[in-house]
């Protein structure tokens, strides 16, 4: 999977024997100068739904597009949908989804107006098409991936076009398809891994109250003495550890695109917690 352990030694000086320690981080490099990163696409139109952009009310429409390229996400029943809205946090469960580059189009007085594509699996688009509940999840999902990933506000009074279904010309995408064999080979059917204990974490972002710039994961590792134990690897939207010999594993997917290069690990013996920060890029 990788040719050296993601986590190097820890510092062996004394005086520091109680201090974090900083670890370097390296990504999977060579496993993506072997493997395409992404490969192109033509989606199908789907429905075409149109906002305001806030404060300055200019109009905006979402293309949501259809593609079998794209993973679908985890299964989830409609009862299962409605505990997901009602929870204090939804972000667990993910929408595998391309979000476009923003594109100016006319609408139908001539107005300049600006558009997005976003792709989603042809499946789970079908779903979203034969239940109105599901549509407006998929439609804020979108809404919410285009605010973070472009710094947006939009409206959430929208209305979804029906006698169209794409405003402009349907254009391919680039998706990212690393993530897909990374995972097969991650958990292989007779994995290693099978009897770690997954340990327990959070997940917080800094800061709170105003755009991220730094996801943070504090992982608890009870009897873990030394760093040198530890193979991390940063993803730009995953996390994989793994304390050797099979004491614990973790592998959790997050709604964030990281900054793999610049991200920091330190591993605090006394309280025995990593702590793994990343600058966040974007919303995934």
């Amino acid at each position: 999977m990788t040719d050296s352990s993601l986590l190097n030694s820890e510092l062996e000086l004394e005086q520091q024997e109680e201090m974090y320690q900083q670890l370097l981080l390296q990504t999977m490099g060579k496993l993506q100068t072997e493997t395409p990163d992404s490969k192109v696409i033509r989606p199908l139109p789907g429905m075409c739904v149109k906002t305001f952009s806030e404060p300055a009310k200019e109009k905006v429409f979402i293309n949501i597009c259809q593609s079998n390229s794209v993973p679908p996400p985890p299964e989830l029943t409609r009862d299962e949908l409605v505990q997901l809205l009602q929870s204090e946090d939804p972000s667990g469960y993910r929408v595998p989804m391309s979000l476009g580059e923003p594109h100016t189009e006319a609408d139908n007085n001539s107005q300049q107006c600006t558009a997005y594509d976003v792709v989603i699996n042809q499946d789970f688009y079908q779903k979203c098409q034969e239940d109105p509940l599901f549509q407006q999840f998929i439609i804020l999902v979108s809404v919410e991936g285009l605010e973070n990933k472009y710094s947006l506000e939009l409206n959430r009074d929208w209305k979804v076009l029906k006698n169209r279904k794409f405003l402009g010309s349907v254009s391919e995408q680039n998706i990212r398809t690393k993530s897909r064999p990374v995972i097969q080979e991650l958990q292989p059917e007779k994995s290693p891994t099978s009897s770690c204990k997954r340990p327990e974490f959070t997940l917080f972002v800094e800061p709170p109250d105003r755009q991220p710039e730094c996801l943070i994961s504090e992982i608890k590792l009870p009897g873990v003495t030394s760093s040198r134990s530890l193979v991390l690897d940063v993803g730009e939207d995953r996390l994989v550890l793994t304390a050797r010999p099979s004491l614990y594993h973790l592998d959790i997917f997050h709604p964030f695109l990281v900054d793999q290069e610049n991200s920091v690990a330190q591993y605090n013996k006394s309280t025995q917690i990593l702590t793994v920060t990343m600058p966040v890029v974007s919303s995934s």
